[in-house]
């Protein structure tokens, strides 16, 4: 009943509904605003794809993905496997899927000698904290995410190194 496979570039309507279908499920359907052709672009019309997706099947029907892609450990000198997002949907939950496809990004990350898999969860999802800690994840309190976005990325940009707008 279960199938996991590799996206391709005509799955990229399908990966753009299920990222909304997240961004609804995490509160901030507004921030979703991928388009068509960023996946395209950075996904599969590239000779370095910037991001990998899998494609979770329920007797044929798309019940999910896990949208991934490979960073760098100094500390540990080797990739990491980071996955960006995860998300089933809520009629195909309890199956099974999620843990199928973390257990297939683990193979991934062994296969490609990945020293981490890593992901981010939101504070208030106590079902996906207790999930990932059943198999066996550690919730990494000490670490605090910063993020620089938008025209705060821009002003950024644009400082010299005294710290003055070019």
């Amino acid at each position: 009943m279960l199938a996991l496979r590799p996206a391709i570039s005509t799955d990229v309507p399908l990966i753009l509904e299920l990222i909304r279908e997240l961004a609804d499920y995490e509160r901030a359907p507004e921030l979703a605003v991928a388009t068509p052709a960023d996946l395209l672009r950075d996904g599969f019309e590239t000779p370095q794809p910037k991001f990998r997706v899998l494609i979770a099947e329920w007797s044929g029907r798309p019940a999910g993905f896990a949208f991934f892609f490979l960073n760098y450990s100094t500390w540990k000198g080797r990739p990491g496997l980071y996955l960006e997002d995860l998300f089933v949907r809520p009629e195909f939950r309890k199956q099974g899927i999620g843990k199928a496809l973390l257990i297939e990004l683990a193979r991934i990350a062994v296969r490609e000698n990945c020293g981490r898999f890593q992901w981010q969860v939101l504070d208030w999802n106590t079902p996906a904290i207790e999930f990932y800690q059943s198999l066996g994840a550690r919730l990494e309190k000490e670490w605090l995410t910063m993020r620089v976005t938008d025209e705060a990325l821009l002003k950024l940009a644009g400082l010299d190194l005294q710290g003055d707008a070019q």
